[in-house]
């Protein structure tokens, strides 16, 4: 070997410790950059998902309160509704009245008027169930009666009115159905 050779081989010699402390170190890294990535994905998942969930939930949030200001005053017209039975009630009697009582009756009329045109702004529809085919999801049946000129399952009779605020039954009409 000549003496360059040897000085090449001792310098490889000398290079290998610091070849392979390089290498840790690089290697080192790489497993912190690593590492440091599957943190980083791990919290970008977790914000998604965080975010979705917000999401929903202000969906929920504003879905439910379309439902309660679509339906705010049901209460207020459900208590109404006895009150418009009874009007209903006083205005059918009609039989050898006074001209006074036939006076007060027009002024009922005139009030029960009102009211109706009320409930009709805020869409309270009257159920019509006389002569229909009877249907649980708008009618209830409190009396059967046989009918022999009617097919069964019929509504001969309203009892009580029923009404509808907006798409929804607020309260079923009360019929007779026919067996």
């Amino acid at each position: 070997m000549d003496k360059n050779e040897e000085i090449e081989t001792i310098e490889e010699i000398k290079e290998e410790p610091k070849k392979e402390k390089k290498e840790k170190k690089d290697s080192k890294k790489n497993k912190q950059i690593e590492e440091l990535q599957n943190e980083i994905n791990s919290l970008k998942d977790k914000n998604m998902r965080v975010t979705a969930e917000m999401v929903n939930t202000l969906r929920r949030k504003d879905e439910e309160m379309s439902r309660i200001m679509k339906y705010s005053n049901e209460s207020l017209i459900l208590e109404l509704l006895p009150v418009i039975d009874n009007f209903e009630r006083a205005l059918s009697t009609n039989n050898n009245l006074s001209d006074e009582v036939i006076n007060y009756q027009k002024g009922i009329n005139m009030i029960y008027n009102n009211i109706k045109n009320i409930l009709d702004k805020f869409e309270v529809k009257e159920i019509d169930a006389l002569g229909k085919e009877f249907d649980p999801s708008y009618h209830q049946a409190v009396m059967q009666e046989e009918k022999k000129d009617t097919p069964s399952n019929i509504v001969i009779e309203v009892m009580q009115k029923g009404y509808t605020y907006k798409d929804k039954v607020i309260r079923p009409v009360m019929v007779k159905v026919s067996k």
